[in-house]
């Protein structure tokens, strides 16, 4: 299966490797951006997509036929037409509680040096 990263940069900016999501497929491109007129042609034959701020499109996903699968690297769906994804049975995932634990204990950082300002 062919996966692609679209924006590489903001799963791992430098400081990661890829070694293991790379040794889960045969075919691994990774793109650090991805401006929107290069979607369609860096997705290409791919079955498999991740992604963070890139939008996937209606247009998009007709010219992606092989496309299986896209996982969003965020919280949100909003860069996705999940209605376009249903039609052509697309699995979309994304990751619901990234973060949760570091913004609670940022909102009780706030709430401790307001108390002591």
């Amino acid at each position: 299966m062919k996966l692609t990263i679209l924006d590489g940069h903001g799963l791992n900016p430098g400081d990661l490797s890829w070694k293991a999501i790379k040794s889960l497929t045969d075919d691994f491109s990774v793109f650090e951006r991805t401006p929107a007129e290069l979607v369609a042609e860096r997705i290409g034959n791919s079955e498999m997509i991740l992604l963070n701020k890139v939008c996937i499109t209606s247009e998009i996903l007709e010219k992606c036929p092989n496309l299986k699968y896209i996982g969003v690297l965020a919280t949100g769906f909003n860069v996705i037409d999940l209605q376009a994804c249903r039609s052509r049975g697309i699995t979309v995932t994304n990751i619901p509680s990234y973060s949760t634990d570091a913004v609670a204990q940022h909102v009780f950082a706030f709430i401790l040096n307001f108390a002591n300002s």
